[in-house]
């Protein structure tokens, strides 16, 4: 389904914003509430098995955000295909990208097993680096599945139809929990695994995922109109395309991630409550920035849309379309996050030293959330307009020279520990919010040209 003509209404935006970003948001939020599942079934396990899965989802989730962005150039080359009316080449464009993601999952799962070795590297407990690289090893099995499937949710997302990965993902959840019960706990006979059961039921949920996105896209009535299935050969030049979008933009999610997963490594040498109490509050964000993810890409969809109908000035609202809904969304969350950050804490787990560090820091987090947000959606809009390296460069700067250094300075200089560490990326997110806004608005005035 290709978007409407040029001319549409503010309010024509919003409601076709939406209808795309509602289930890429449940989508997307299936994804990290996998994880989400993991650490609070993992907490109450203990606040050993809490701070292996902490420590090691750390550097995997830095890994998958990496991966899934250099596949991110798959929905802006589909979008911008699907708006120009080229339906076939949508399908070629996502058989491109499926080896491409097969291969830098294996890379990915080989760099998971090495996790105890990089934790022990950088300085950690050697128990806490062991209990976490188990954990590391467990999540290697499932990353190429989780770079292909996403792959597939990108092509369809790409060509307006994101309803099927937000099912599968919703069924894939209740799957994960019921396999989370037996593998953690030891229940039925199952070994008692504890933090690595969590993520080997994760992993094989993974691959389940895959293979029912793959039978929906092989067997979706128009299929062949869209290429999926004997469409034109692949043109393998094409993916210079493909990965001259993606590396920026994998980069850029590196540069978060590892910003992010930077502070959760730093809080590990705060002691063991400190490390859980802090994932706590990431877990929170990341589930609560899935919302961002959501509009995110369905403004790119719809900003790659305005790109291949040559429309300047719908490329214009949609993206801040997109900005202005985010902005709504976030400030909705941080109520949630300011008058309940006991009940959200007490979710993962009940040891008072983890509460203790968590309550503060998710009410940090709160206030962070309308401008992680408000960044997100303008990366994604960027994205969608074909805007490669200035937004990486942004990134950069936003956080690593802002945002981790605060955070350091905060935590440990100024000893305000883990809420420091949380206050410290507040800073980092407010300053790529507003360079990303000043970027897109040069961006949007200038003359469309598709990639």
């Amino acid at each position: 389904m290709t978007d409407t003509p040029p001319n549409q209404s503010i309010r024509q935006h919003i409601s076709r914003t939406l209808r795309l970003a509602l289930p890429v948001v449940v989508a997307r939020t299936g994804i990290l509430l996998m994880v989400a599942v993991d650490i609070a079934m993992t907490g109450h396990a203990g606040k050993d098995e809490l701070a292996y899965l902490g420590i090691a989802a750390a550097p995997y989730v830095m890994l998958m955000l990496v991966g899934i962005g250099m596949l991110s150039g798959t929905a802006v080359l589909v979008a911008q295909a699907d708006g120009a009316g080229a339906r076939a080449e949508c399908g070629n464009v996502w058989r491109l990208a499926m080896p491409h993601a097969a291969m830098l999952g294996l890379v990915m799962s080989l760099l998971c097993l090495g996790g105890e070795q990089f934790l022990l590297l950088i300085g950690q407990d050697a128990d806490l680096a062991r209990g976490g690289g188990g954990v590391l090893v467990m999540f290697a099995w499932g990353m190429p599945a989780v770079l292909m499937g996403v792959t597939t949710t990108l092509f369809l997302e790409g060509i307006s139809r994101p309803l099927p990965g937000m099912l599968v993902m919703l069924a894939a959840n209740l799957v994960n929990a019921g396999l989370n019960w037996l593998f953690i706990y030891g229940h039925w006979g199952a070994p008692e695994l504890g933090a690595e059961g969590a993520i080997l039921a994760t992993s094989l949920v993974r691959w389940l995922v895959l293979a029912a996105l793959l039978t929906y896209a092989y067997a979706m009535s128009d299929s062949r109109q869209y290429g999926v299935r004997q469409g034109a050969p692949v043109v393998w030049s094409r993916g210079r395309t493909l990965r001259r979008i993606g590396y920026p933009f994998g980069f850029a999610h590196g540069l978060e991630a590892s910003a992010f997963a930077t502070l959760v490594l730093m809080s590990g040498y705060l002691g063991t409550a400190a490390l859980g109490g802090y994932q706590i509050a990431q877990n929170l964000i990341a589930m609560a920035f899935m919302g961002a993810v959501g509009l995110g890409m369905a403004t790119a969809i719809r900003v790659g849309n305005a790109v291949g109908r040559q429309d300047g000035p719908g490329l214009a609202r949609a993206g801040w379309t997109g900005v202005g809904l985010v902005i709504l969304l976030m400030a909705l969350i941080v109520v949630l996050f300011e008058v309940w950050p006991e009940a959200l804490a007490g979710i993962y787990s009940g040891d008072p030293e983890v509460l203790a560090v968590a309550v503060p820091t998710v009410m940090v987090a709160g206030w962070m959330l309308i401008w992680d947000g408000a960044q997100g959606v303008l990366m994604g809009a960027l994205r969608g307009a074909g805007d490669i390296w200035t937004p990486v460069i942004l990134a950069a700067v936003s956080f690593w020279l802002v945002g981790v250094p605060l955070a350091g300075l905060l935590a440990f200089s100024l000893e305000v520990g883990a809420p420091g560490l949380m206050l410290g990326m507040f800073g980092g997110v407010v300053a790529a919010a507003l360079l990303l806004g000043g970027r897109f608005a040069v961006v949007s005035r200038r003359p469309v040209r598709r990639l």
